[in-house]
């Protein structure tokens, strides 16, 4: 009782709830505003009665199949279309207003001015170690897959002389970044999709503390929703008094938009522009199994040290900027010169984001084509596999050309909705050849790409709708370098304590098999 009074009481819950009462609100004095100017029309002209009542029919169905072909010829993902079609066939009218209120989720005007501006402010720090045909010589046949990257995000620049280093667990990861924030001197940089309580934060805030009275510049992003419930809402202004320069991103109030999708899903951190670390682990004790609310949680995160850490500090400061009044000189950040590295191959940091901040569904396209481009096998760590038809025939297609397509997903949810949504996908992949394997021992948050011992992505972007379409993701794209050789390692270790799903498996109950394949048509709407 006492779990769902807490619950019931949460900031989420509230602000939720004043969300949907207030479109409910306004969704009814609309409606209702329209019958009763109807009514009023056909009382005040009694003789003109049908034709009033006529007119205001023929008029909400004009409106509603004109929606109808606005969806159609709309330029969205074609699973999108089809749940907001039926969404606005069954609806009619109020189903009209749920898509106008709902449907769009590309950030203001304002911000796609400002991040257009903060992208060029950038471009002059992103410059091209290796030219296109040194690249091709070290890349070979995958020089195109890292072109096709920088031509659809200039900022994405290809970089040598960076050594990488590969952690397979969050308690990995944890000691090293504590190392490297006790030995900070300049500054550091903070974007975390989930700051929470407990252990893993406190331990990192008491250094940033430390930190700030030595006089090195700690800056700090978090996600509004990302932290709803596991820590304060004006959080930020607490850490703004120790001395931390904090920004709450896309903060949440109960306004009717669907804006709130567009979240910073992303978790960077940058040490003194030579040090920097991403992957799929937030600030957060799950993540280092302090708790385990859902077995042992699995993560993965990467750490670049060198040219590529630049790639890192601009898509920080880059969304650092986007609510400031004045966007700040970026130099001082960048440094000038870096140490070289042997025995590395090449690194490529790349943010994505809505449209159309960012012009294609960039993270998809690169997934996608690593499968078109693998040879031997491509290997897949996710927690949700919520796919579109793109990805699905990718890896189709990657395993009927006799590719080894493997997919590690979690055994244990930590949310069940999208654990079935998951799960719905298996029975045609499987019969299409591509093997799926469930984490036993809990949950697998891990973001990861392998192919062919070549190349491999490490990041935040997940196999579902929210970070392939809604959210600002980033990862690297990894050729040849020494955390290839430990990412393999890691897969052949989560490989061995995975459970292989079957046909049978995957069948499960008819009923419930069911129930997820509809569940799955209204996926792309959230």
């Amino acid at each position: 009782m006492k779990r769902y009074l807490k619950i019931f009481f949460s900031r989420f819950f509230l602000v939720a709830a004043t969300i949907i009462l207030t479109f409910a609100v306004n969704a009814l004095v609309i409606l209702a505003a329209a019958y009763f100017a109807e009514e009023a029309l056909a009382y005040l002209f009694p003789a003109a009665s049908p034709y009033v009542h006529f007119i205001f029919a023929a008029v909400q169905w004009i409106i509603v199949i004109s929606t109808v072909f606005s969806v159609v010829n709309r330029d969205m993902i074609p699973e999108a279309k089809i749940p907001w079609i039926v969404c606005v066939v069954i609806l009619n009218v109020f189903g009209v207003i749920i898509y106008v209120v709902f449907s769009y989720n590309r950030p203001s005007k304002k911000s796609r001015r400002r991040y257009g501006y903060l992208n060029e402010r950038s471009r002059p720090f992103a410059k091209r170690a290796l030219s296109a045909e040194a690249l091709e010589e070290k890349m070979g046949d995958w020089v195109s897959d890292s072109e096709a990257l920088y031509r659809e995000n200039p900022n994405a620049v290809a970089y040598t002389d960076t050594r990488t280093e590969y952690f397979p667990s969050g308690e990995e990861f944890f000691k090293r970044l504590l190392g490297d924030l006790q030995n900070a001197k300049e500054y550091i940089f903070l974007e975390y999709f989930i700051l929470a309580r407990g252990t893993m934060w406190y331990t990192i805030l008491d250094l940033l503390k430390e930190k700030v009275k030595e006089g090195v510049e700690v800056r700090v992003i978090y996600d509004d929703i990302g932290c709803m419930g596991k820590i304060r809402a004006g959080y930020y202004k607490e850490l703004q008094k120790a001395g931390i320069a904090c920004v709450k991103f896309n903060p949440f109030v109960p306004i009717v938009t669907n804006l709130h999708n567009n979240r910073d899903h992303r978790k960077i951190a940058v040490i003194d522009g030579k040090i920097g670390y991403t992957g799929g682990i937030n600030l957060a004790d799950e993540y280092i199994n302090a708790v385990q609310p859902f077995g042992r949680w699995k993560d993965t995160a990467v750490r670049l040290e060198g040219e590529g850490v630049k790639g890192l500090i601009l898509m920080f400061l880059r969304l650092y900027n986007l609510r400031r009044k004045e966007p700040e000189d970026f130099a001082p950040y960048i440094p000038q010169t870096s140490e070289r590295f042997e025995g590395e191959g090449v690194v490529q940091p790349y943010g994505d984001g809505p449209r159309p901040l960012y012009g294609r569904h960039l993270a998809e396209d690169v997934y996608i084509r690593i499968l078109a481009r693998a040879k031997k096998y491509v290997w897949i760590m996710t927690p949700y596999l919520i796919i579109d038809y793109r990805m699905r025939a990718a890896m189709l297609s990657a395993s009927a050309r006799g590719v080894d397509v493997r997919i590690i997903t979690p055994h244990i949810p930590d949310k069940k909705i999208p654990f079935a949504l998951t799960r719905s996908n298996y029975l045609a992949l499987i019969r299409g050849g591509v093997k799926i394997y469930e984490y036993t021992p809990g949950f697998i948050h891990a973001k990861s790409f392998l192919a062919d011992d070549e190349v491999g992505i490490v990041g935040t972007i997940n196999l579902d709708y929210r970070s392939l379409l809604h959210h600002f993701e980033d990862a690297v794209f990894l050729y040849k370098t020494r955390a290839n050789e430990a990412l393999k390692a890691d897969y052949l270790d989560t490989f061995a304590v995975s459970a292989l799903q079957t046909e049978e498996d995957a069948k499960r109950s008819v009923v419930w098999r069911g129930i997820c394949e509809l569940a799955k048509i209204f996926a792309p709407m959230f």
